[in-house]
């Protein structure tokens, strides 16, 4: 018998995203696609998953210190948000019933609104204050199943706030249980006291600002809004080839309103994802599936803000790989309950329940680089998995809005529980 420190079992299914371990009917693809084991088990070990079988073998090959009974639920992957703007300070509630009544964005901007009001919040925030008004929306996440989840900056839009808001970051990840990956986007709009000179807001950008978070060591990756009213293309180009510089990849907003070639940009860079992807021309989606570029489709903001929804099985049918994410911000997705984005992802956008279940799990883990780390349960990679009071795993986007959520393991350790009614 093999020691471990915990054995999950009672599963109905245990969701291992690897295909090849599936013991489910050849007919049955999206639970092949999946790589279900029905009446499955896994074993954790060193705050990493050790084994995954039929529960009958797991049990008979390991012996473990503790055991969780899953209770007839689905096991399956910690779900990871590709795409947050989690840490800001303020609120748009207000803008949000203005837009409802029909208030165009320029008449929102008059009347105070917009991304400069949660910039002027964010910038007169503490560490502090940032860290503190975060945490209630990462437990929110947390209590989804979420187990990584990126957040980015960019409601700064000057140096002192932009590095405080990427500290505010380093910060949780050391106070709560998600694994946060940081995200530099200095380059979401350009700041109203650069309006009329915005080519030195891209050399401070490029000069000052990214230097010092590289030699920081703040941000995995970094990231431009390249579309209408925010940067062009040369400019976003300029951006993104000085954090290459540093050896870190890059991401990009592309798409949300107009195409200005931002995924042929993206994977010329060999970069990491393209978001949004609203409007997006048949060169951009060859390129991205020529460059293995991932798109990390936002549902949550089409819907907010009562736009087309990204067409996801175009993208699919063409080989890119399609993740989903919350972009869970203040002006236009204000929301922490990814699994909701997966259920809009299959009705609205296209994908099957198994593509859902993968835009929040395998395929989000690879638009972070962290494929090799998360979104997945097979030996070697981190024990982060969700416990879901289902009985099958289309119920998560069939049964849409509630949280089934029983608990939540990060790193081989009981993160949350007891949450699903």
């Amino acid at each position: 018998m093999k020691e471990v420190d915990l054995i999950v079992h009672g599963a109905s299914q245990v969701l291992t995203m690897e295909p090849s371990l599936s013991n489910a009917p050849e007919g049955d693809l999206d639970a092949r696609e999946v790589g279900a084991i029905s009446g499955g088990a896994l074993a954790i070990g060193g705050g990493r998953i050790a084994d995954v079988g039929t529960e009958e073998r797991i049990l008979d090959t390991h012996r473990a210190a503790g055991t969780i009974d899953a209770d007839g639920g689905v096991v399956g992957p910690g779900f990871v948000d590709p795409h947050t703007h989690a840490v800001f300070a303020g609120s748009r509630h207000l803008e949000f019933g203005m837009r409802m009544r029909g208030a165009t964005y320029l008449e929102i901007l008059a009347a105070g609104g917009g991304i400069h009001s949660t910039v002027a919040a964010t910038r007169a925030a503490s560490i502090g204050d940032l860290v503190a008004s975060a945490l209630p929306r990462l437990d929110r996440a947390l209590r989804f199943g979420v187990t990584t989840m990126e957040i980015k900056s960019g409601y700064g839009l000057d140096a002192e706030t932009e590095i405080r808001m990427l500290e505010a970051v380093r910060h949780l990840n050391g106070r709560q249980p998600i694994r946060l990956v940081p995200t530099f986007l200095g380059a979401h709009v350009v700041p109203e006291e650069y309006a009329d000179r915005r080519d030195r807001y891209v050399d401070l950008l490029v000069s000052d600002v990214i230097p010092e978070i590289a030699r920081r060591g703040l941000a995995a990756a970094c990231d431009v809004f390249l579309d209408r009213g925010a940067f062009d293309a040369g400019e976003a180009r300029a951006i993104l080839e000085a954090w290459l510089a540093y050896g870190l990849r890059p991401k990009i907003h592309a798409g949300q309103f107009t195409d200005l070639g931002g995924p042929e940009l993206v994977a010329e860079l060999n970069g990491l994802s393209a978001d949004h992807l609203e409007v997006i021309s048949d060169r951009g989606v060859e390129a991205m599936a020529a460059a293995g570029v991932t798109a990390v489709l936002l549902p949550g903001a089409a819907f907010s803000l009562r736009d087309e929804f990204p067409n996801g099985r175009r993208l699919a049918d063409s080989g890119v790989r399609v993740a989903l994410a919350t972009d869970d911000n203040p002006g236009s997705s204000r929301t922490e309950n990814l699994p909701l984005m997966a259920s809009m992802g299959a009705a609205r956008m296209g994908l099957t329940c198994a593509e859902a279940w993968r835009g929040v799990t395998a395929n989000a883990a690879a638009a972070l680089g962290l494929e090799d780390d998360a979104g997945r349960l097979v030996p070697g990679l981190r024990a982060d998995l969700s416990i879901l009071r289902i009985p099958d795993f289309r119920s998560l986007i069939y049964h849409f809005g509630v949280n089934h959520t029983a608990a939540v393991i990060v790193g081989g350790v009981v993160a949350a529980q007891g949450i699903a009614s």
